[in-house]
């Protein structure tokens, strides 16, 4: 992956998708082969090294029982309420904040049960853009939302992957078009790569029946 590029990894459930965000952060350790960053193995980095570069967007967003503000930055007090506002304006979500009682100081309770689940994944990618990270990993959530949410949402991912080294685990179509390179996986093996367009054009192609069973859904509804 160049520096600055979006991936995106497609594939049917369980083809692996998961197992390399767990490799890449050393969750996993590697049994063979070899992931660089910079040219570096990453088991020759510092754990807190290594992920201090890393930021991660989970389908399963976990937010605990305080503040908007405090979810985001994690308590860390170098990073002001100014800078939080600054950042949620730049990909679209302070007016969404600004509606809740106590704007940012708004609690969502224990996992977030107060909001909505475009709502979580919203603050999530908040909480990563802000942390700066050289290297994004996006688990694209596949739950159903609402359409002015789901556009707030592409709207996110666009923002935080844009001139950033961004690996995503991608189910929305659009994601996947706008994707500097594509890796199809199936049971745990690279099995296609290359841009839409160029996958597209392989007739019997695993990316292309994914396609026509899949995201020509998307696009019909």
């Amino acid at each position: 992956v160049k520096k600055g590029q979006t991936v995106a990894i497609v594939g049917a459930t369980g083809a692996g998708k998961s197992t390399i965000i767990n490799l890449i952060n050393r969750f996993y350790e590697l049994d063979s082969g070899v992931i660089s960053v910079d040219a570096i193995p990453v088991e020759d980095y510092e754990l807190s090294s290594l992920r201090n570069q890393i930021a991660i967007v989970l389908q399963d967003v976990f937010l605990f029982s305080d503040s908007i503000f405090n979810n985001i930055t994690l308590k860390n007090p170098q990073i002001s309420l100014e800078e939080v506002k600054e950042a949620s304006k730049k990909i679209g979500i302070h007016n969404f904040i600004m509606t809740l009682p106590g704007g940012y100081h708004y609690n969502v309770k224990e996992r977030g049960v107060m909001l909505s689940s475009g709502q979580r994944q919203l603050i999530a990618f908040l909480r990563a853009y802000v942390s700066s990270p050289r290297i994004l990993i996006l688990d694209e959530a596949t739950s159903s939302v609402d359409s002015h949410a789901e556009q707030m949402i592409q709207f996110a991912t666009d923002t935080i992957t844009k001139g950033r080294t961004s690996i995503v685990i991608a189910h929305r179509l659009a994601t996947i078009k706008k994707a500097d390179k594509i890796i199809v996986m199936d049971k745990g093996v690279i099995v296609e790569e290359g841009t839409h367009k160029e996958l597209l054009k392989k007739k019997d192609g695993y990316y292309k029946n994914l396609y026509d069973k899949q995201f020509s859904l998307e696009l019909a509804s």
